[in-house]
């Protein structure tokens, strides 16, 4: 089965799959092929649905006003979206295209107003400066990317002095009640359209000047703890940047401590371990929302800490863990709504959410709590006719809009995180020996699959069956071992370590350079791999999901 597999991914061309392919497109779909990136499954319809994914990826890269093609949200959303479009989906799309990631971010750094603001989103009549509107680091997407591509130090000096201007603006205007929070002024300035807790507040701010909140709300400004958070870790990513560049990260880690101390000081409530906004009569806004995703994306907390909100707000089925999470209220919630008809952040799964919160599990190893996030929309992806902006948490059934870049981004990246090859930082890879499991009717989703990738010239392959995982290297076998398992090597292939990637623990036979390891692992356990054999290194057990 593993030859049938690895025949059927050598034999797939790209350009057969893609045949809608617009004269401008053809040199992005050059730059995919260069990456090596291809996917294949014995069965199912997820193989047919990446490739579809391939084909409307494309129409959303177009240039704007004489630029580079830089990335557009897609669907009825003409632009480029700083919280979304200009930081995490430029941050998957980094590891398919990266020049146009490159672009994208530097289109905004180039569209900066002088006294620091950064555009909230870039269109084909220019730049657009009503509101913030912040979720993912840029920072952090802009690190990734240096890191991934070859450390392009005039990238990442242009980048960095971009963020460092608007971190002062940032200090300058959004922190009017001198809390050290960064304060919302308005519902767009996180995104949250029509959520509850939004209510009775203007969408954008007052006279569309991002520095003005309406004098007359009797709430505003909010203390925000999900802009405050992303401020936080902007400032911790902008340390690191600071000391590449040849300075020193000591006062940006001292703004983020600063930062960090003022998010738990006045929008963490002890009793409910959740973040809330608080309001200008110093009353948090008791709505649980995904803003606790959002925070914990933004690297907040330690691993013990983040366990506990597993067990009692992500992984909870009357939280945020629904059939297809993660709802962007929390379930039990009288204003919980589940539609996905419309634009709305008030119930529906929205893939927003999505593709953020990968790195808040991986920040903290919980690897396997992740797939069963992958799982349940992976097989909801697999059947979709369109790619909407979010999904029923109910039933999986694609929402409002079509053509949406998050979502064609979400099942290319969560394909590659359960069973491809992922690049990581600047010298690492991930091989998964996952399948996507059957998760709706019995209905198969993908089979046994194939992935392949080109790094530094050195072309892989992955094979993945339902009881083994099998690394071609330049054509050759390089590893092999059962399934269930993570393999963990650097850009040349050398075996790093193991990751357990299943609830059950994985016994079993790794080879590797012609050797023999026996191996156990058991779910999120990380075993480093010295001296031709395996210790452990990390083992954190498994959060379960609750229903409470």
């Amino acid at each position: 089965m593993t030859e049938v597999m690895l025949d059927r991914l050598r034999g797939i061309s790209i350009q057969d799959q893609v045949q809608t392919v617009k004269p401008e497109d053809q040199n992005l779909l050059r730059e995919w092929q260069e990456s090596g990136v291809r996917f294949a499954a014995s069965g199912g319809r997820l193989e047919a649905s990446y490739y579809t994914a391939l084909e409307k990826l494309l129409p959303c890269i177009v240039p704007m006003a004489g630029s580079e093609p830089i990335l557009q949200e897609g669907g009825i959303y003409l632009g480029c979206w700083l919280e979304s479009t200009g930081t995490i989906n430029a941050e998957l799309l980094s590891r398919l295209i990266p020049s146009v990631s490159k672009s994208t971010y530097l289109a905004f750094a180039a569209h900066q107003r002088e006294d620091g603001l950064l555009p909230y989103k870039l269109t084909e009549n220019g730049p657009s400066f009503r509101q913030i509107q912040l979720v993912t680091p840029l920072a952090r997407s802009v690190w990734n990317h240096y890191q991934l591509h070859g450390k392009d130090r005039d990238f990442l000096k242009t980048m960095y002095k971009a963020m460092a201007h608007y971190d002062e603006w940032i200090a300058s205007f959004r922190n009017t009640r001198e809390t050290g929070c960064v304060e919302a002024f308005s519902t767009f300035d996180t995104g949250h359209d029509l959520s509850p807790r939004f209510w009775h507040v203007p969408d954008t701010p007052y006279m569309n000047d991002a520095a003005a909140y309406h004098p007359d709300s009797p709430v505003l400004p909010f203390l925000a703890p999900d802009l405050t958070a992303n401020i936080y870790c902007q400032r911790i990513y902008l340390a690191r940047m600071a000391e590449e560049l040849g300075g020193s990260g000591a006062d940006w880690r001292a703004k983020a401590e600063s930062s960090l101390e003022s998010l738990f000081r006045y929008c963490y409530d002890e009793e409910d371990m959740f973040f809330y906004d608080r309001d200008r009569n110093d009353e948090l806004v008791r709505v649980q929302s995904d803003v606790l995703l959002r925070v914990m994306a933004c690297e907040v907390g330690d691993r013990e800490w983040f366990d506990k909100l597993l067990r009692r707000y992500l992984l909870n089925t009357s939280k945020f863990f629904a059939k297809y999470p993660f709802t962007s209220m929390a379930m039990d919630d009288p204003r919980f709504d589940p539609f996905s008809s419309y634009n709305s952040w008030g119930g529906s799964s929205n893939f927003l959410s999505l593709i953020r919160a990968p790195h808040a599990f991986e920040y903290h190893h919980r690897y396997v709590e992740l797939t069963w996030v992958l799982h349940p929309i992976l097989s909801a992806l697999s059947k979709a006719k369109r790619f909407a902006q979010a999904l029923s948490p109910w039933t999986g059934e694609e929402g409002f809009t079509e053509t949406y870049s998050p979502s064609i981004l979400c099942l290319l990246d969560y394909v590659e995180r359960l069973c491809g090859i992922m690049p990581v930082g600047s010298d690492q890879l991930w091989f998964t020996g996952l399948l996507p499991v059957d998760m709706d009717h019995g209905e198969e989703v993908a089979g046994n699959t194939a992935y392949s990738r080109t790094v530094n010239g050195l072309h892989y392959e992955l094979v993945n069956t339902a009881d083994r995982i099998t690394i071609y290297r330049e054509g050759s076998v390089h590893i092999e071992g059962p399934a269930g398992i993570r393999l963990v090597t650097d850009r040349s292939g050398h075996l790093e370590g193991v990751i357990g990637m299943s609830v059950r623990t994985i016994e079993g036979e790794l080879i590797y350079q012609g050797n023999s390891l026996p191996i156990r692992i058991k779910g999120n356990e990380m075993q480093r791999y010295r001296g031709g054999g395996l210790k452990t290194e990390r083992d954190i057990g498994i959060i379960c999901p609750s229903y409470r």
